[in-house]
């Protein structure tokens, strides 16, 4: 079927984006629908016409700076504080776990794919890699308790550049079809050597780099508009000056920029990482479709029995033994210890890696024939269906497995209901104390003393803090907080506070109270999209609860049945109860706001605010439910 470039690529682009929506609604990892739609387009289209389509030498480049900008985006997110007790394992896990891995994945690579020594010692290196394309929504998806979510992060990031460097070693050898011995080809000092001067390379540009853009930004050199894509350019500028000086230098180099970056404090970079992380979505949803369309599903099912050994190798065995090893001595839990054995799935950057060699192979054979034999062509090329394998299984096992398994080992905090609240004031420690009572965790930050100190003596945790401090979001375990409530009486500061919140609970997850019903100018001049969802309702102000408390009304709880419905609910209770949350009876906690009015059903427990009334016990059991 003829398809023309610009229906492909807008196919790509549209796919990719379906692809990750689709995931995120049926909370399935996004790199499985990816592939899938590659593999798809791949039997519509044909490798030779998406060759055509896009030339590999042109991919080549593409694929290279792709993984270098997912690299680097996901550097920005590594702060040196979430590894403060476990910075030992981390050093660890990229050091003797990869060896591990490698050692252990290349004996496996011999005994199932009947490899020689070096395409198996290539394998080995290329799947040592797993990298934040997979990692970040696996770990959004399963929540795990921080710290050993801290220590799968950071091991993702940090081993990518390190695993491809390792694979492009490898291949340098199998490149020049050398053995890997003093007499004939690179010894083990020239791997080391090689190692060094990457490093080293890597760590100049990095750091000279950052310090440019760190002195740039600091003396408002480059406009507000144009510093995404200074830096943008700068990333992709360095990486390959990086690789200019030495070869697959550049991964190195983008990453350590990025973990520089991360940790300074002179200037902020919030807007940069938001920028990076909507580019990264885009980037890895249509490199994993255009690689995956490259791939005739014929290839992934040659690998037979012996890749299905080698898959099971490197679940079971494999990872198991590198944690093992690599966290001896560690302060992780045995369970701890466990989950982490069963986190390792690869990504991008091994599909990247994997087709780039074999690009090379193919262009380097096309323009001197003869330079390599057929027998060496198809073993390089036989990674590539190999490590789309492998990815699919290592992804689609994971995915699928590792919530239940964090769940059954007491890791996992997915679907978080517990409640952070800024301010601590009077009415929000009475909505505090209502849901912590039906089990909900929930935390109150305030600068105020006098709010805190009431708060404590009511038996509520509590953070001495502002919300929009960098002391909330290291040094405070969020694991059982989904959902953030700006609730103090300045307006300008809930606004803040959800605008810091967004990221990390999304701004579905993020309220804040309807400002004064007499609004200054800049109240009228915020956006919608910089404010968080109206708490309640597009009337209830800080200063009506306030008022209404004072007057007598109370928090109640009160669950609905067929025999007391929510009609009757108001029919007790008058127009002016205001429903607040509604509690599923699988523990579910809804937020009422402003644009979505409460719905109650009966099984449903309300949490309202009501006036106060007399009532008899009687009436208190049949309200109740």
């Amino acid at each position: 079927m003829e398809i023309s470039p610009g229906v492909y690529l807008a196919g790509i682009v549209a796919l990719g984006v379906s692809a990750q929506w689709l995931a995120w609604r049926l909370r399935l990892p996004a790199i499985v629908l990816l592939l899938a739609f590659g593999f798809a387009i791949g039997q519509v289209a044909g490798p030779d016409q998406i060759d055509e389509i896009i030339a590999p030498e042109l991919l080549f480049a593409i694929v290279s700076l792709s993984v270098a900008i997912i690299l680097f985006e996901g550097a920005l997110s590594l702060q040196f504080s979430e590894v403060r007790e476990t910075g030992r394992t981390v050093t660890q896990l990229v050091t003797v776990g990869v060896l591990v891995t490698w050692f252990l994945t290349t004996i496996a690579a011999q005994l199932f794919l009947d490899f020689d020594l070096m395409m198996a010692m290539l394998a080995g290196a290329l799947f040592t890699v797993s990298g934040p394309t997979v990692i970040i929504p696996l770990l959004r998806h399963v929540r795990p308790e921080r710290r050993i979510g801290s220590l799968v992060k950071w091991e993702g990031i940090v081993n990518d550049p390190i695993g491809a460097v390792l694979a492009a070693l490898v291949f340098e050898v199998v490149l020049h079809g050398r053995l890997a011995t003093a007499a004939e080809g690179i010894t083990m000092g020239d791997t080391a050597l090689g190692l060094l001067k990457t490093a080293v390379v890597g760590g100049v540009l990095a750091a000279i780099t950052a310090a440019l853009l760190i002195q740039l930004l600091k003396r408002y050199l480059i406009a507000d508009f144009l510093q995404n894509a200074v830096i943008l350019a700068m990333v992709l500028v360095v990486f390959t000056i990086s690789n200019h000086l030495q070869a697959e230098s550049g991964l190195v180099t983008v990453t350590l920029l990025g973990v520089i970056l991360a940790n300074q404090r002179s200037v902020t970079l919030k807007h940069v990482i938001e920028f990076k992380e909507n580019l990264r979505v885009l980037l890895i949803s249509t490199l994993f479709i255009v690689l995956a369309s490259r791939i005739e599903l014929g290839d992934m099912l040659e690998v037979g029995w012996g890749g299905v050994a080698f898959l099971v190798a490197l679940l079971l065995v494999v990872r198991p033994a590198a944690v093992f090893l690599a966290t001896l001595g560690s302060q992780l839990t045995y369970r701890e210890r466990l989950l982490l054995a069963w986190i390792h799935p690869r990504g991008i950057v091994a599909a990247a890696v994997a087709s780039l060699f074999a690009l090379e192979i193919a262009t380097v054979a096309a323009a001197e024939p003869g330079v390599f034999s057929p027998q060496m062509i198809e073993k390089v090329e036989r990674l590539v269906p190999l490590t789309f394998f492998v990815i699919v299984g290592t992804v689609t096992v994971y995915g699928l497995t590792l919530g239940p398994l964090s769940r059954l080992l007491g890791l996992s905090r997915q679907n978080p209901q517990g409640v952070i609240f800024a301010g601590a004031q009077p009415f929000s420690r009475a909505i505090a104390h209502a849901l912590a009572e039906e089990g909900y965790q929930t935390l109150m930050v305030d600068t105020n003393p006098r709010n805190i100190a009431a708060a404590r003596m009511a038996g509520l945790p509590v953070c001495f803090a502002s919300i929009g401090s960098e002391y909330v979001h290291e040094e405070i375990d969020l694991g059982e907080i989904g959902r953030l409530l700006a609730m103090t009486p300045n307006d300008e500061v809930n606004t803040l506070a959800t605008l810091e919140f967004a990221d990390h609970f999304s701004r579905a997850e993020v309220y804040q109270l309807a400002p004064p019903d007499a609004p200054s100018q800049r109240n009228e001049t915020v956006l919608p999209h910089r404010r968080g969802r109206l708490l309640f309702g597009p009337d209830v102000t800080y200063g009506r609860l306030a008022q209404r408390q004072a007057e007598g009304a109370v928090i109640k709880k009160t669950r609905l049945s067929e025999d007391f419905s929510y009609d009757d609910f108001l029919k007790r209770y008058g127009p002016t109860a205001t429903v607040l949350f509604l509690i599923e009876e699988s523990g579910n906690l809804t937020v009422v706001t402003a644009e979505k009015p409460p719905a109650p059903k009966p099984g449903q427990t309300l949490v309202c605010l009501v006036d106060a009334i007399e009532e008899s016990d009687e009436d208190d059991a049949e309200a109740e439910g």
